[in-house]
């Protein structure tokens, strides 16, 4: 797409890279271009998975572009669709996002990695909140790290601004695994591969009902999956795939998803 952001189509996955030397910081105009990547990806019906990597392999990203705020990019500017880094706030989006963390995963870059559904991180990987010391508030990660790790392990990083390793990191479940760097994305391009072949409509109701269940108490959540008032849910029982994974039991074969 441009110098900033490039894609990588291969089969139903779309591999997104930042490149913003040196560290991969995020200003609004490369926020917007982030944002209409990670929407075409939703949008495009041909495209199952999405792979979030950054160049480089000192800093994942260091979030929100500092120089940029002062040389006049304001911090409640336009963001662009999905607000920042495109991921955050992108309404409808429904399908599977791996995150491949290689290098410093800092502010507004920690909270892109919390934008995945699947983070794998390269073994010096190292992640931190410092916005307390700038005397600013890290929205994201507060709303959404004390639901993924131990609240009184979030409230430190968020108090203290403390700097989390990869291996301390993979104990508390904030990443599915840690490896190699030279494995990294070998790993991450075979669950992709393993997702790209998986069906889709189920994948899209289990992102939906997931999200849907944060605001939601249990039984009101499954009420409104029994009585489909889920959109995905809706597609999927009423679909062809929702038949095809029962069929290719009874056949004793591999089922053949469609997305339809």
């Amino acid at each position: 797409m441009t110098d900033v952001i490039t894609t990588r189509r291969e089969g139903g996955i779309l591999e997104v890279t930042l490149d913003r030397p040196k560290a991969n910081a995020i200003d609004l105009h490369t926020s917007r271009l982030m944002g209409e990547t990670f929407r075409e990806f939703r949008d495009d019906p041909e495209l199952r998975v999405a792979i979030v990597q950054t160049a480089g392999d000192k800093f994942f990203c260091a979030g929100w572009d500092l120089k940029a705020a002062a040389d006049g990019d304001a911090v409640d500017g336009d963001y662009g669709v999905g607000g920042f880094a495109g991921l955050q706030e992108l309404r409808g989006l429904n399908k599977p996002v791996i995150a491949a963390v290689n290098g410093m995963a800092v502010g507004g870059g920690f909270e892109l990695m919390l934008s995945a559904d699947l983070i794998y991180a390269s073994e010096h990987s190292s992640f931190a909140l410092p916005e307390i010391k700038a005397g600013t508030l890290a929205d994201a990660a507060t709303i959404k790290l004390p639901k993924r790790i131990p609240y009184h392990v979030a409230m430190e990083m968020l108090y203290r601004g403390r700097w989390m390793d990869s291996a301390e990191a993979l104990r508390w479940g904030l990443v599915n695994e840690v490896l190699p760097t030279d494995e990294l994305m070998d790993r991450v391009w075979e669950v992709a591969f393993e997702l790209a072949a998986g069906p889709p409509l189920v994948f899209a109701s289990i992102k939906e009902v997931a999200r849907e269940a944060e605001a939601m108490k249990f039984q009101d959540t499954m009420n409104r999956i029994t009585k489909r008032q889920l959109e995905t849910v809706d597609t999927l029982y009423g679909s062809e795939d929702g038949m095809e994974g029962f069929k290719a039991f009874a056949e004793k074969r591999d089922p053949v998803w469609k997305g339809k």
